[in-house]
């Protein structure tokens, strides 16, 4: 290409061998004695316009004009004018003889004539942008005739061409002049090669070649006269074909009309300033160019206009020709969003520009874009891109989300504004499924962890809705981790209602995952107890899923029975009504006007009116009974949110705060921040129901087995360091082998998010079965969940302690005696 341009300036010319362009199909139409090509670089195969204009000896009278306009066309940049990129002069065989050939490659652009043949406009949207148009084409008269003193001769609709963005633009400079005003009484030509204007698109003092008079007149008259023709064209339609059918005034619209006279005066002095007709005329002001001009100089605009404008934007895109709004206003638009000029409300109006483009076309021109948007520091447009994620999350490619997207996606769940957290855990529904195994069980889930935590119960509630949701995208590794002690251990003992009607609906979508034993003895026993729940929610969505997961026993049983040896696995039965399909988001942070950390009390009869839950059971002002969100005091995952999350880190930061890991005694993730808060207590009955899950499931036979392992187990927890095992009983061991499952938290293994929180084997020291035992009058005492005691160690070293409580000497002084060999 250098060494093109350096031949070319050098003046020596070149054969098409080197050429690096594609000449490709000629247009039906061009200036003069031009043919206009489609043509593509060999490069990189971009489209661009190949020009050429052949003649019979190097001495031709064309090819001497036509090198005055490739010299012309080199020199003269303006935004209205066709951009050069390169030429060259060859020899071409045409049959016997050969013929010298002029080559232009420029932009790609298509001849106005046929581009207003495709677009079809008709009234008020075809004046519209015959306005815009002759709008620029005025402005590059202008520039040439005011600022550089130049003549373009021979201005009308065969030298106008429309690029691929609709913008108009001047070419044709053969017979491109400077204006000789300094010689007045000369006679000689002032335009070289104005033999190639049409007689008809000549005014009258240069059809008389009264050169005297021309440089007496000022540098615009000629092209004024031009500018008179090319508006005459556009109108009626059809190339002029004499002088006199310029008279003819019928098509021109009114508003036009006296500016069309003054550009076609008589004389020469008198016409009118192309500068004038931009800035005075009447025409020009409608509602396309108003909007483009003012996107053309959004970054000198202030904060109050660009918000203003971008409100109206969808209303006015609506009434304009559509193709103009997808190939004009919305490249400009997403260049504007691009390099920060434009305000958040301009990406909802891309984004609704963008849903008119076919798919390919919306991949190309806007995901890009949004795509960048991303890693913007404007919260606003962030939040916006997770509020409209639906419109483009399907179009973004799997590599894209996991590389690009979601690294910046995720500084969200982090933020300490509610509402951000929020939409940023409700955009991975949409990102989840294109996201690769790795930055799911390596990242993702390490954010939901903290999140199901979180200050906000909104939030805790909806991020198990999400695990449900995007459990089919996990690898069976992690989901037998991760799922029912998510599920378990921290949403079925949330002390907000909707926060446990969602952990059972969760297991309930999730029920083909899991073992039988795993619904033996985890699931079923912790659904069970709710069916007494405070909230009527929650105890119906409960008996919903216990007849569910009894149903899959009896399933089991029957497989076992006849004669199926191997141990039946769940695939699924048929859910109920209530819990078919995927979750539904349980409710919307924002609608508790930002008092997130201000949950003393919770209405429990409001949250029936949704899936899981109402919206308004975080309104304060419909309260029919209070749930308060301090945990139990037998020191259970049952607070609403630990320490940690009220020191969210601050704005679009790091993950880790390393100042919540010192104050919760861990580095693992937040999965061990359970620190009690000194809120009131939750009522009686719920303390009951959080205990009641809180005690493991144990045969006496089996506990008198096990009692002999109490350092073993200890030595495994400090080996593993668990982050959730002090607070979770894992499921028995029994002495066969069908039943015996290991606990989760015997896996040494640093990225076992939840896993750290399954129980493990209880501990029967055999003191308390004993005394159970003794007591024959009370035959179900051995079971009976415990009253709360705060007696355990942990509590009291955390300096949040309460008074202590006599405990009793059957299975719950063994809990509180197992918790504390733990080291919680």
């Amino acid at each position: 290409m250098f060494k093109f341009l350096k031949e070319v300036v050098a003046g020596s010319g070149s054969g098409l061998k080197d050429f690096p362009y594609s000449i490709g199909e000629p247009y039906a139409s061009a200036w003069g004695s031009w043919t206009h090509h489609r043509g593509t670089s060999k490069d990189d195969g971009s489209p661009v316009s190949i020009f050429s204009l052949s003649g019979s000896n190097p001495q031709d009278r064309h090819l001497v004009a036509g090198r005055n306009g490739v010299k012309r066309l080199r020199t003269v940049r303006h935004p209205n004018i066709l951009s050069f990129l390169h030429s060259t002069e060859a020899e071409v065989p045409d049959g016997p003889a050969m013929k010298h050939t002029i080559y232009i490659v420029t932009e790609p652009v298509m001849p106005l004539s046929e581009k207003l043949k495709e677009l079809n406009l008709g009234g008020t949207q075809r004046d519209e942008y015959f306005a815009w148009g002759l709008h620029q084409i005025s402005k590059a008269v202008s520039f040439l005739n005011n600022d550089c003193k130049l003549v373009h001769g021979n201005v009308c609709l065969a030298s106008v061409v429309v690029t691929q963005t609709l913008d108009w633009k001047l070419h044709a400079f053969d017979v491109l002049s400077e204006f000789d005003a300094n010689n007045e009484a000369s006679g000689s030509p002032m335009l070289q090669f104005e033999w190639l204007v049409g007689t008809q698109y000549k005014p009258l003092e240069l059809t008389k070649s009264d050169w005297a008079s021309i440089r007496k007149s000022p540098p615009w008259a000629i092209d004024s006269w031009g500018l008179g023709c090319l508006i005459f064209e556009l109108f009626s339609g059809a190339k002029l074909a004499r002088t006199e059918d310029l008279r003819n005034t019928a098509s021109i619209p009114k508003s036009l009309l006296p500016d069309y006279q003054r550009l076609l005066n008589s004389t020469p002095s008198r016409r009118l300033n192309p500068s004038k007709l931009i800035d005075n005329s009447e025409f020009f002001q409608n509602k396309l160019v108003e909007t483009i001009q003012f996107m053309e100089v959004l970054n000198l605009k202030d904060s109050v206009e660009k918000d203003s404008f971008f409100r109206k934007l969808p209303n006015i895109a609506e009434q304009l020709p559509r193709e103009i709004v997808l190939k004009k206003l919305l490249p400009v638009l997403a260049s504007s969003l691009e390099f920060g000029s434009a305000a958040a409300p301009a990406l909802t109006v891309l984004l609704k520009m963008g849903s008119w483009l076919p798919a390919d076309q919306f991949s190309i021109k806007v995901l890009p874009t949004i795509v960048k948007l991303f890693a913007s520091n404007d919260r606003a447009i962030r939040a916006c891109l997770l509020q409209h994620i639906d419109q483009f999350g399907e179009s973004l490619s799997a590599q894209t989300v996991d590389e690009q997207v979601f690294p910046h996606v995720a500084t969200g769940f982090s933020d300490t504004t509610v509402s951000i957290r929020e939409l940023t855990l409700k955009s991975m529904l949409v990102l989840a499924p294109k996201l690769s195994q790795r930055t799911i069980s390596g990242s993702l889930l390490k954010y939901l962890s903290k999140l199901q935590v979180d200050e906000d119960p909104g939030i805790r509630t909806n991020t198990t809705i999400l695990l449900g949701n995007i459990a089919n995208y996990m690898n069976d590794g992690t989901r037998k981790r991760v799922l029912i002690n998510a599920f378990t251990v921290r949403a079925l003992r949330d002390t907000f209602p909707p926060a446990r009607a969602a952990g059972i609906m969760a297991l309930s979508v999730t029920s083909s995952y899991y073992e039988m034993t795993e619904i033996a003895t985890r699931i079923l026993p912790n659904i069970v107890v709710l069916t007494f729940d405070p909230d009527s929610d929650v105890r119906t969505k409960a008996f919903q899923a216990t007849d569910q997961f009894l149903q899959i026993a009896k399933q089991h049983h029957e497989k076992l029975t006849t004669g199926d040896t191997m141990v039946a696995e769940s695939t699924g039965v048929q859910l109920k009504p209530g819990n078919a399909g995927l979750l539904g988001w349980a409710m919307s942070s924002i609608t508790q006007k930002g008092k997130s950390s201000d949950h003393g009390s919770i209405s429990t009869a409001n949250a029936s009116n949704s899936q899981v839950s109402a919206t308004s059971a975080a309104t304060p002002g419909t309260q029919a009974s209070t749930v308060g969100y301090a945990p139990s005091t037998s020191g259970s995952f049952d607070q609403a949110a630990p320490a940690s999350a009220r020191s969210s880190v601050d704005g679009w930061g790091e993950l880790e705060d390393r100042n919540n890991q010192e104050e919760n005694g861990s580095d693992k993730e937040g999965w061990d921040d359970v620190d009690p808060f000194d809120d009131k207590p939750p009522p009686s009955l719920l303390s009951n129901i959080q205990a009641a899950q809180k005690r493991p499931v144990v045969q006496p036979k089996q506990a008198v087995a096990n009692s002999a392992k109490p350092h073993q187990l200890k030595s495994q927890k400090s080996e593993d360091d668990p982050l959730w095992g002090p607070i979770a009983a894992a499921p028995p061991k029994s002495a066969s082998k069908s039943a015996d499952v290991k606990p989760s938290t015997s896996n040494n293994d640093e990225d076992d998010l939840w896993g750290a929180i399954a129980a493990p084997a209880p501990k029967s020291p055999g003191k308390p079965l004993k005394a159970a035992a003794a007591n024959s009058d009370d035959l179900w005492g051995a079971i009976a969940a415990p009253p709360p005691s705060t007696k355990a160690r942990p509590l009291a070293s955390s300096g949040r302690g309460r008074g202590t409580k006599p405990a009793q000497p059957k299975l719950g002084a063994q809990r509180i005696g197992r918790t504390s060999s733990t080291g919680m």
